[in-house]
């Protein structure tokens, strides 16, 4: 039914009056006639309704209600922005609802990070999984557990029950940021502060049980403490909320949740005067919390002022986010980079100052304070470092600065915060102002550091060559694997006469170690990108270990010569089997499967599970390499990009290989999703058994997109599938499954595709690939426009 306009003012009037019209509204027509149960396959929808109901005006669609609580989806006053969630409301049970009618509060919520809109479904299916999908048919949450019925406990505790009704999975062991009275916060679990009041999303505040203690602290690499307190059961792996009680901590009696606010509080909630009414169990000071500022802020009684703002210092490092809105932090002018110490000076911090954190990211013993900065310059992850009668401790983020009124402080304490770029120079804190005597002294004495700075790097450069410095810079990396020096390599190699194979930075050469463990050697030849590619690769795979990432187990930096060492990999790259039209050494579709899940544990890896999220950014078979026992390990990271855990994106120029770029490349703005576009590339290589790109195919048939879209169009998927394999087409249906996953990695929005720890679990089977291929994943643009876009020089070939 269509509604005039003149009906939809109507409604829309009508709205506006449902707040006077509830008090009169009876139990009945507010909806109380929900279950607090239900039981069997069966799917909810996130409509509006068309009744002036209770719920609707508070922003609830509900499929369980029972006594207080409400689960089903809570939307947004727009209804733009809906939850799954289990909500509180003050006593609906009364059948008054008077000033319920806005009191609801989110308790606990499956897609907080994912909020869905009009149209959503949330189903139990016939096989025993609830899933929740978004109106575009996009999996935002599942549980797949046996499941056949949903209870809402009188508690707020959302259970799901299987065929015996035994409890297999339940939202209290899965908080989110709140706990209500009866729940309890396990060891190992946590609360997460949403990013604001009007964004639920998960913020850097959190709060959980570590080690018999109550600690709140800022999900950062690493988690750094701002407040701890033992509970009353230290010897417990869980703390109860009770009434009047929550560990160490002391409640009122009516208290009916707590929650960790975006501000970091931790806040009781009761019911008072017509409202939750909220204290904070934390009861710390404003200047307390460590994101009170933002980042590179000085927290004042007055407010919040950059570092360098809130001195009489000349030169500016920091600026505002948002100049009307201090609060919200600074960010560094020059962004810090894993550059040459060189590049990298302080700005030293005096005064009495502290930084509310508690566990810090690294500390060592030192003798004097030229020790602790050349430390903290040798130390990428190092941001800023304090040093104190001889005990240097490093920071990994710099949060809110506190300035107190305590006279001048500790002169035994020096702070100093990392800057890219510039010179050493002093930011005072006293009250009183800076004579302007001691700003000259000090400008003058910042600018002959400066140009003594210069000087040296200049003499380096002619003296020992670039190639030098950064084999010393090298040696300071951290977690950094066994360096060689050249003339081992020359033995381990037999003096380079075994060639395993040939790219476009150098040949790649096989070599026996001492202890008869076979590597692979790879001799780069060349300067600029070169070295550029050599340092990222021993600063990325240097560090981490992932069975399904090729291990790095040494590099060479010697005058001009770099050279890598990694583990031997027995069946060489991907590409060599997958396009070589052999039926006999075609890989079996089993082996296929077990490729592709290998390449996608390797990558959720490194986007969600390493330190440092890293996009690998040149995800192609030729980097893609194979044991004896075809096991798949993602290899060559000369391109790749580290970046914080707090980042989302990241602005670089273009890289990668023609033919496995993502569309948003054209923007130079890229996440982690275009490895997961790559992804899809290859995964339709690999089943197809042809490149992306192949000119050796008639002309239209030589984009593989575009003669997937014209086969799915004409439903002979099937086609297009490797024939060198025999058990391919016997295994059609496991083929197309595994196409529906590569067409979802290939969405041209990359919001739309799916993370790849989701992938493994499509790939693993936890949860189901639902709906048709739809040429609209491959609706983006053409590989025929991005390869007329970009040029084969400015990118990486094979090496």
């Amino acid at each position: 039914m269509t509604l005039s306009s003149n009906s939809s003012s109507y409604f829309r009037m009508l709205a506006l009056l449902i707040p006077l019209i509830i008090p009169y509204v009876d139990a009945e027509t507010m909806g109380y006639d929900y279950p607090s149960s239900v039981k069997g396959s069966n799917s909810w929808r996130n409509i509006p309704s068309s009744e002036f109901s209770f719920w609707e005006s508070a922003g609830v669609r509900p499929i369980l209600v029972n006594g207080m609580f409400v689960c089903g989806f809570h939307c947004s006053f727009s209804g733009d922005s809906c939850l799954f969630s289990v909500s509180i409301f003050n006593n609906v049970s009364d059948g008054h609802g008077t000033d319920s009618s806005f009191s609801g509060q989110v308790v606990w919520s499956a897609n907080r990070n994912n909020p869905v809109e009009i149209q959503a479904v949330l189903e139990l299916t016939s096989q025993g999984n609830l899933i929740l999908n978004d109106a575009n048919g996009t999996l935002l949450w599942s549980v797949s557990k046996s499941i056949s019925g949903l209870n809402l406990s009188a508690e707020g505790n959302l259970v799901l029950f299987n065929k015996t009704n035994h409890m297999v999975w339940q939202s209290f062991d899965h908080p989110t940021d709140t706990l209500v009275v009866g729940q309890r916060l396990l060891s190992g679990k946590k609360l997460r502060g949403s990013i604001s009041p009007e964004d639920p999303s998960e913020g850097l505040y959190a709060f959980a049980l570590i080690g018999g203690k109550l600690a709140a602290y800022v999900n950062s690499d690493p988690s750094q403490i701002y407040y701890a307190n033992y509970s009353l059961e230290p010897n417990n792996n869980s703390v109860l909320l009770q009434t009047g009680r929550f560990g160490s901590f002391s409640v009122a009696e009516s208290v009916r949740f707590i929650q960790l606010g975006s501000d970091g509080c931790l806040k009781a909630y009761e019911w008072k005067d017509s409202k939750w009414d909220w204290t904070d169990l934390l009861n710390l000071g404003p200047c307390e919390y460590p994101l009170r500022c933002g980042k590179y802020s000085v927290c004042l009684e007055e407010g919040c002022s950059c570092l360098d703002y809130a001195s009489e210092n000349q030169t500016n490092y920091f600026r505002p986010l948002n100049h009307s809105n201090p609060d919200l932090g600074c960010y560094a002018i020059s962004p810090i980079s894993c550059d040459l110490p060189l590049h990298h000076s302080f700005l030293q911090l005096q005064g009495y100052y502290s930084q509310a954190i508690y566990s810090l990211l690294f500390s060592e013993t030192t003798t004097t304070i030229q020790d602790c900065q050349e430390a903290c310059l040798n130390n990428c992850s190092c941001k800023a470092a304090i040093y104190t009668r001889g005990h240097c401790t490093f920071l990994s983020q710099v949060f809110s600065i506190k300035r107190t009124d305590d006279g001048d402080g500790d002169d035994n304490i020096s702070a100093f915060i990392k800057v890219q770029n510039s010179v050493i120079s002093s930011l005072n804190f006293p009250r009183r102002k800076k004579q302007n005597t001691r700003v000259i002294v000090g400008s003058t004495l910042g600018a002959i550091f400066f140009v003594f700075l210069i000087c040296i790097f200049i003499f380096l450069r002619l003296r020992k060559g670039f190639q030098e410095v950064e084999e010393d810079y090298l040696d300071n990396v951290l977690g950094t694997p066994t360096r060689f020096s050249y003339e081992d390599l020359r033995n381990i190699t037999n003096n380079f006469s075994n060639k395993l194979g040939e790219g476009g930075f150098g040949s790649v050469f096989h070599g026996i170690l001492p202890s008869a463990s076979q590597v692979a050697v790879k001799n780069l030849v060349g300067f600029g990108p070169v070295n550029k590619s050599f340092v990222a690769e021993v600063q990325t795979i240097g560090s981490i270990h992932h069975f399904n990432l090729v291990t790095l187990v040494g590099f060479c930096a010697e005058k001009l010569n770099r050279l890598l060492v990694y583990e031997y990999m027995a069946n060489g790259s991907l590409d060599l089997w997958i396009f070589n039209k052999n039926r006999e050494t075609a890989l079996h579709w089993q082996i296929r499967k077990q490729i592709i899940c290998d390449i996608a544990k390797g990558l959720a890896y490194l986007h969600e599970d390493c330190n440092q999220k890293i996009i690998h950014l040149d995800i192609k078979p030729q980097n893609i390499l194979l044991d004896e026992d075809f096991n798949a390990k993602v290899s060559d990271f000369g391109l790749s990009k580290i970046l914080g855990k707090e980042q989302s994106r990241v602005i670089t120029t273009m890289r990668g290989t023609p033919g496995y770029m993502a569309p948003e490349w054209l923007s130079s703005v890229i996440t982690e999703k275009v490895d997961v576009y790559s992804f899809g590339i290859v995964v339709l290589e690999i089943l197809c058994g042809r490149p992306n790109v192949d000119r050796s195919q008639q002309e239209e048939d030589w984009h593989l997109l575009g003669l997937f879209r014209r086969k799915q169009e004409e439903g002979k998927l099937m086609d297009l599938v490797d024939q060198c394999s025999d058990d391919m087409q016997s295994n059609a249906a496991e083929v197309e499954e595994m196409m529906k996953v590569a067409t979802w990695c290939l969405q041209a929005e990359y919001a739309r595709r799916p993370s790849m720890s989701t992938v493994v679990k499509l790939l693993e089977g936890s949860v189901d690939v639902e709906g048709n291929i739809n040429e609209e994943y491959l609706n983006g643009l053409t590989p025929e426009a991005m390869e007329a876009i970009i040029l084969p020089s400015m990118l990486s070939g094979p090496r």
